[in-house]
C-alpha cells in the first residue's frame, strides 16, 4: 500500500490537490467499470462492489494521505458516482434545513433557522450543471438554455428549483428546500411551540368533520409541514387524490393518489397544468383533494370542488395574513380569464372556505401559526372572518428569536355543531379569552 498513516498534504496546497486526486480517481474509476456488469447490481451491493475497485485504486496513488483522508477521499469518489457530488455531505447533515447554491462557489444552508456559508465547493459551473442535471433527469425533467428553469425532487422529497445561465448569470443557482425521510410530525411541532395543544384539538377537529382548510404564509414559513401534519388526521378510509408542482407530501394513508405537473416539452407543448390536474381529479371519485399549492387559475376549480361534494380539502398559498389570503384568492381567481364579479367572486370563497390557517416564520427564524380563523360569511360585499386563536409577538429574546403569546380570543367557533355532528366534541374551555402559552 502507498498511503502512509500518518502524512498529510500541505494546508495551503491541500485542498487543490485532494481534489486533482479526486478527479483523477473518479476518471480511472469510469475507464475500469464493466458497464454490463454495474447493470445486474443495484443499490447497496452495488456501492460496495465499486468501494473495493476504488480503494484498490486509491492504494495505487503515489501520494502521502493520512487514514482519515484516504477514507474522505473514497466517500467523494462514490458520491461523485452514484450520488450527488459535493451536496452529499451537506444532505447527510439532518439539522441543515435549507442549502442555497449561488454558483459553483458559494455554497450556503440554513441551521436553526440561521444563515451560513460552508466549504462546500464544486470544480467550475459545469460541474454544478452536471449535478443539477442528475437532480433533475430522475424525476423526469430537463434543464438546458432551451428551458433554463426547473422545479423537481430529492428521493427524500425535498423540492429543489435550480435557474442556469443566461438567466443566472454567476452561474447555476440551486435551492434545495429539504423536508427529510423523516418529516415533522405533531408532537415535534408541539415541542417547537409552533402552535398550542388546544389549537392541535381545534384543526384535528377541523379535519375530522370534513371542513375545508386553506393554510397560508410566507416562504419558508412551514405551510407544507403543517399541510402534512393536519393531513395525518384524515381517515384512512377516505380516497385522496393530491396535485402537485413537484411532488413532496408525504401522505401516510392507504388510498392515495398522487399527480403532478408537467412542463412543456422543448417545442413548447405538452404542459399539464395545475387547473388540468383539478379537472380531472374531480373525475377519479375524490373524497378529499389536495393541491401542493394554489398559485393560479387552478384556485377557482379548487373552490368549486370545496363547494360541490369535496368537503375535507386542503390546500395551501402565499399570503402574510388570513385577509391578504382572501384577496390573494379573488386575484387567482381573475387569473382564469372569468368576467366574473367581486360579490360572486368573493361568495364563492366565504362559502367554500371554512378556516384559514396563517402560518409565518417571525425573527430568529422561528415557525408560529399567528392566527387560525373562521370564515363566517358575507356581510354587504365583505368576506366576514373571525380570529379563534392568535399568536402576538412582544418582542426578541437574548438570543435574537422572537418571543411572544398565544392567545384565545374567546370567540366559540360557527362550526361547532358540524364538529359534534361528526363525533368531536371539544371543551368549552378551550376557547376561553386568556393566554394559552408564552415563549
Amino acid at each position: 500500500m502507498k498511503h502512509t498513516a500518518t502524512a498529510t498534504l500541505p494546508d495551503d496546497t491541500g485542498h487543490a490537490e485532494f481534489e486533482a486526486i479526486k478527479r483523477r480517481l473518479h476518471s480511472k474509476l469510469v475507464d475500469k467499470l464493466d458497464l454490463s456488469r454495474v447493470g445486474e447490481l443495484e443499490g447497496e451491493t452495488l456501492r460496495r462492489e465499486i468501494r473495493l475497485v476504488v480503494e484498490h485504486l486509491c492504494d495505487n496513488e503515489d501520494v502521502p494521505l493520512n487514514r482519515s483522508e484516504r477514507d474522505r477521499l473514497i466517500e467523494e469518489v462514490l458520491d461523485e458516482t452514484f450520488g450527488l457530488g459535493p451536496l452529499e455531505m451537506l444532505l447527510k447533515d439532518a439539522s441543515i434545513s435549507d442549502i442555497l447554491i449561488n454558483g459553483p462557489r458559494n455554497v450556503y444552508v440554513e441551521r436553526g433557522g440561521r444563515m451560513e456559508k460552508t466549504t462546500c465547493t464544486f470544480r467550475d459551473n459545469d460541474h454544478l450543471l452536471q449535478i443539477i442535471d442528475r437532480i433533475v433527469s430522475k424525476v423526469g425533467r430537463r434543464v438546458d438554455e432551451v428551458c433554463p428553469m426547473v422545479d423537481a425532487r430529492l428521493p427524500d422529497g425535498s423540492r429543489v428549483n435550480a435557474i442556469i445561465p443566461p438567466l443566472a448569470l454567476d452561474g447555476a443557482s440551486v435551492s434545495i428546500r429539504r423536508f427529510g425521510s423523516n418529516p415533522l410530525k405533531l408532537e415535534d411541532l408541539l415541542n417547537f411551540k409552533a402552535f398550542t395543544p388546544e389549537m392541535v384539538m381545534l384543526l384535528e377537529g377541523a379535519i375530522k368533520a370534513r371542513l375545508n382548510v386553506i393554510i397560508a404564509g410566507g416562504t419558508g414559513s412551514g405551510k407544507t409541514t403543517l399541510l402534512n401534519t393536519l393531513s395525518s388526521f384524515i381517515s384512512n378510509e377516505d380516497r385522496i387524490v393530491t396535485i402537485e408542482d413537484a411532488a413532496e407530501l408525504q401522505l401516510q394513508q392507504d388510498h392515495v393518489v398522487r399527480l403532478e405537473t408537467r412542463p412543456p416539452n422543448i417545442e413548447g407543448k405538452g404542459a399539464i397544468t395545475a387547473t388540468d390536474l383539478v379537472k380531472n381529479a374531480l373525475r377519479m371519485r375524490p373524497e378529499r383533494i389536495i393541491i401542493g399549492e394554489c398559485r393560479g387559475p387552478e384556485t377557482l376549480d379548487m373552490l368549486q370542488a370545496m363547494n360541490t361534494g369535496h368537503e375535507g380539502s386542503l390546500t395551501t398559498l402565499h399570503a402574510n395574513t388570513p385577509r391578504d389570503a382572501v384577496a390573494r384568492m379573488e386575484t387567482m381567481i381573475m387569473m382564469a380569464g372569468f368576467e366574473m364579479p367581486l360579490k360572486a367572486m368573493r361568495t364563492q370563497i366565504a362559502s367554500a372556505v371554512d378556516l384559514l390557517v396563517q402560518a409565518n416564520r417571525l425573527q430568529g427564524g422561528v415557525r408560529r401559526i399567528t392566527h387560525i380563523s373562521e370564515v363566517v360569511g358575507m356581510e354587504q360585499d365583505t368576506v366576514v372572518m373571525q380570529d379563534i386563536y392568535r399568536y402576538h409577538q412582544m418582542g426578541i429574546d437574548e438570543t435574537g428569536k422572537a418571543r411572544g403569546q398565544f392567545r384565545a380570543t374567546g370567540i366559540r367557533p360557527g362550526f361547532m355543531e358540524r364538529l359534534e355532528q361528526s363525533g368531536v366534541r371539544l371543551p368549552s374551555s378551550a376557547f376561553r379569552e386568556r393566554v394559552m402559552l408564552e415563549d
